[in-house]
């Protein structure tokens, strides 16, 4: 989250308002509900980690075990079993 000094961006009214309430704090002011991004959806995280996802499922099905999917990926045998049960 980038951090933005009021007095660049805001009204001086506002500012002086807002001073009534917080100063020299820091204040988080939310995304509307309609413009909110769900986790990873900005970075593209979401997307490579269901493409890797579903590259464990194939190759689980075409016969790798678990222990050699979860070496080859990084990930604990625990993991690469509840990717691969989770539909």
């Amino acid at each position: 989250m980038k951090y933005m000094n009021a007095n660049e961006i805001l009204p001086v009214c506002l500012v002086e308002e807002l001073q009534k309430y917080i100063q020299a704090g820091y204040l988080y002011i939310p995304a509307k509900a309609e413009q909110h991004k769900a986790w990873g959806e900005v970075s593209g995280y979401r997307k490579e980690l269901e493409d890797r996802n579903k590259k464990i499922i194939s190759e689980y099905k075409q016969g790798v075990s678990m222990e050699e999917l979860a070496d080859y990926y990084r990930l604990s045998v625990y993991a690469v079993r509840k990717i691969i049960y989770q539909k």
